[in-house]
């Protein structure tokens, strides 16, 4: 209706400059007044297109294997409260291969290690800790932070995930060349060869919650973190849903 009175005000205007005929001082007084209620009109029919948005639609989310367990059915429960005609499509993947599911459109969002990829905006979530794993019976079983250079000592199961792997900059930064006996992107395989006693690891603390193996964990003796953060393409253009999520992030864990 509004939109109606619009046409009809500039028809009018157009029609009375044709004919020779001048506004008003009264109506000039009043032409801002009724400019800004179109302003807000079109504001406020925006804001209802973008709430419809989220009466469905679907979300899709690349996530490395820790996030998806443990992050992401909080966040999806809470999301899922207040929207629940959303869908959602999750990827696994290594940091390498959600960075390129952003970039070229796969997904909305990636859970990624920070620093990202310099064309997509993050924000920072959380650091996480790179502990050492160890069976129950290890010699280093008692001590309050394990020795970086001991990581030499005993065969070494070794987490990779794309080119980025973090584990393997610990060896860098510290000068330790590893035993590594065994190498796969499978967090569980490792805690298993680990409760076998097999060899020792270092994981993030993240996927080391509510584990079902007879393991246990120490910090290193030289700090080690990853810092994790969610990634898009840019958060100015991205769908008023995937703005809304973002705000869920709080909700990632429970703990």
């Amino acid at each position: 209706m509004i939109q109606d009175l619009e046409k009809e005000w500039n028809l009018s205007l157009l029609e009375r400059s044709r004919a020779g005929v001048r506004i008003t001082s009264d109506g000039l007084a009043l032409l801002p007044y009724a400019k800004n209620v179109c302003e807000e009109y079109q504001k406020l029919q925006t804001q209802v297109d973008e709430i419809n948005g989220l009466q469905s639609g679907i979300i899709r989310i690349g996530t490395f294997s820790s996030g998806a367990t443990h992050w992401l059915p909080n966040i999806i429960k809470r999301f899922q409260n207040d929207y629940p005609n959303i869908d959602y499509e999750l990827l696994l993947g290594d940091y390498t291969e959600i960075e390129n599911w952003i970039l070229e459109g796969r997904v909305d969002c990636g859970f990624l290690r920070l620093p990202a990829h310099p064309d997509l905006e993050t924000c920072f979530l959380e650091q996480d800790r790179l502990l050492v794993v160890l069976p129950e019976d290890h010699a280093f079983a008692d001590c309050e932070r394990f020795p970086v250079k001991a990581l030499a000592d005993y065969p070494f199961m070794l987490l990779e995930k794309g080119a980025k792997p973090e584990i393997s900059e610990i060896f860098e930064r510290c000068s330790v060349s590893p035993r590594i006996q065994f190498t796969t992107w499978d967090d569980y395989a490792i805690m298993s060869m680990v409760e076998s006693g097999l060899g020792i690891s270092i994981l993030p603390q993240l996927i080391l919650r509510r584990v079902p193996y007879k393991i246990i964990t120490r910090e290193l003796d030289v700090p080690a973190f990853r810092n994790i953060g969610l990634a898009l393409r840019s958060k100015k253009n991205c769908s008023f849903a995937m703005k809304r999520f973002m705000e869920y992030m709080q909700y990632r864990s429970t703990s």
